[in-house]
């Protein structure tokens, strides 16, 4: 088994006044030569937006894009003529393909959005462009880790990669084992909220892991948590 570790105090963070951002992996302005990606998981972004303000239209091309709203309102528009808010409890998932132009906003005039923009390299480019926002909380059952994102189908969501995203919320002394989906695959764990143990390893709040060569792994939980499993493959140079 192999692991890597990246502390919140060690992320990239901006201010930029309307946005403040913590950035896991390089991007934008933060680049750290050690941190480019985790296999095919490319950005893992940790923003809280002030009220009315927002992202405005910009392109992507070949690239999924995943958002997770953790707080707030998060308002949605792009080149295919999507309009979309979501809240905690909704995922918004968008494949770039060929090319979109998009835009994220602060839904509400009164309070900030936090939300997770996450990034996946994909397992085919130059698709049609998608977008979609899926409901998962009939899926979040407290105790349980919850499968949200699979390439197959088989979940609420879907990404154009070999790509498994799992969350759940867990109460202090919860243990688990989690199974990797696919050879070839590891595990980045996000600490959105609380404690953990795994791999040897303590993990507090805002806190990611990742976790490779290895089959499966066992995680306690030290502190009442929120987690997000995003199980990538590793073969992405």
């Amino acid at each position: 088994m192999k692991t890597v570790v990246d502390k919140a105090s060690t992320r990239g963070y901006f201010n930029h006044g309307w946005l403040k951002t913590h950035h896991t992996f390089s991007f934008a302005n933060y680049y750290n030569p050690s941190r480019i990606h985790f296999g095919a998981l490319r950005v893992l972004n940790d923003d809280s937006v002030d009220p009315s303000k927002g992202f405005d239209t910009h392109p992507h091309q070949n690239m999924e894009v995943v958002s997770i709203p953790l707080k707030g309102f998060l308002k949605h528009g792009d080149s295919v003529e999507n309009t979309q808010t979501i809240t905690p409890g909704d995922i918004q998932v968008m494949s770039a393909g060929k090319g979109i132009h998009h835009s994220e906003f602060n839904g509400s005039y009164t309070e900030p959005v936090e939300f997770l923009q996450i990034w996946v390299f994909p397992k085919i480019e130059n698709t049609e462009p998608e977008y979609n926002n899926y409901d998962i909380r009939p899926l979040l059952k407290r105790n349980e880790l919850a499968l949200i994102i699979s390439p197959d189908g088989k979940t609420p969501a879907s990404i154009k990669q070999d790509a498994w995203f799992s969350m759940g919320s867990f109460d202090a002394g919860t243990e688990f084992d989690y199974k990797i989906h696919q050879e070839g695959n590891g595990v980045y764990i996000f600490v959105i909220e609380g404690e953990i143990e795994v791999a040897d390893k303590h993990l507090s709040r805002r806190d990611g892991i990742g976790i490779w060569e290895t089959k499966s792994f066992h995680v306690k939980v030290s502190k009442e948590a929120t987690l997000l499993f995003m199980d990538v493959p590793m073969g992405i140079k």
